[in-house]
Parts: C-alpha cells; sequence; structure tokens
C-alpha cells in the first residue's frame, strides 16, 4: 500500500513540475535530441525533444548531431515547454534557446534528425524535407536508415535470454 502511495505522490509531484514553462540551462548534450537541463530550482532534468529523432550514437551521423546539439546549445539559457512523456518517462518537450531559436527545426534543416516515425507534425515535416531536398546531412546518403528502424535491427541482434 505504501508504494501505491508513494507512486501516486511521485506521478503527482512529477506532474506538479513540468504543469508550466521550464526556464533553465543546458548542462549536458546526452545524444542528437536528449538535453540535460538544470532549471532554476537546481532540479536537474533530461529532456528529449519532441517530434523528432536523430541518428543513434553509434549510427552514421549519430556524432555529428550530438555534436552540432552540443555547439547551439551548451551552457546556454533554454525554455522548455513540456508536450508529454517518452516511454521511460522522460519529458517530450520544446526546446527554445532564448525563447527564440527552437532547437528542433535547427537539427532538421541541418540534415541531423528526422520527423517522428507516427504522427509526424507538419511544421517540422516540412523542414526535413526542405534538408532532403538540398541532400543536407543525412540526407546525403542514399537510403539512410531512420533511428527507430536501427533501434529495432539491434535489438534483434541481442541475445535473447529465458527465464
Amino acid at each position: 500500500m505504501n508504494k501505491i502511495i508513494l507512486g501516486v505522490m511521485a506521478v503527482s509531484f512529477s506532474a506538479a513540475c513540468f504543469a508550466d514553462d521550464l526556464e533553465g540551462k543546458v548542462v549536458a548534450v546526452i545524444d542528437g535530441n536528449t538535453l540535460q537541463i538544470v532549471c532554476q530550482d537546481d532540479h536537474t532534468h533530461i529532456i528529449e525533444l519532441v517530434g523528432i529523432d536523430s541518428p543513434e550514437l553509434s549510427q552514421e551521423y549519430g556524432q555529428e548531431s550530438k555534436r552540432f546539439l552540443e555547439r547551439i546549445a551548451l551552457g546556454k539559457k533554454v525554455t522548455v515547454s513540456i508536450e508529454g512523456k517518452d516511454r521511460r518517462g522522460n519529458p517530450l518537450a520544446v526546446v527554445m534557446v532564448n525563447g527564440k531559436r527552437d532547437l528542433r527545426v535547427d537539427l532538421l534543416e541541418e540534415g541531423l534528425a528526422w520527423t517522428s516515425e507516427k504522427n509526424p507534425m507538419p511544421e517540422l515535416e516540412k523542414c526535413r524535407t526542405r534538408a532532403e531536398n538540398k541532400a543536407m546531412g543525412l540526407w546525403r546518403q542514399d537510403n539512410p536508415t531512420p533511428p527507430w528502424t536501427y533501434r529495432r535491427q539491434q535489438s534483434m541482434l541481442e541475445p535473447k535470454t529465458s527465464y
């Protein structure tokens, strides 16, 4: 019973933390679409950019997308608008640098991200299409593998265990 109460309290606390926009500073870039942000209240959050998916770090252009995100966001003040959560419970958000620069658009325009696999946002899809038409970044490849396909392929290579 105590676990249930603690779980409900944790969910309530986490929802309260994300009820409004957060302001903070990017202290780390984990990969091409995931940031670690310290907010003004000294809470640290792992934030995944909503609506895009960058190549995995072990994939072609994965390191490039991480380095690009570090260059444009690391150490910068940001505003974070939470839109939901991913399957691991990390917040999915729009992150704006200095209230003006949408990191998702920058990554897409450089050809360093795809729009989401399911229900891509039309305004982001336009940015991705422009980069593809200009053969920017990963669109220089003949047939780039989307990160969701790459992750599925990698999971198929993992040994299965039986219990």
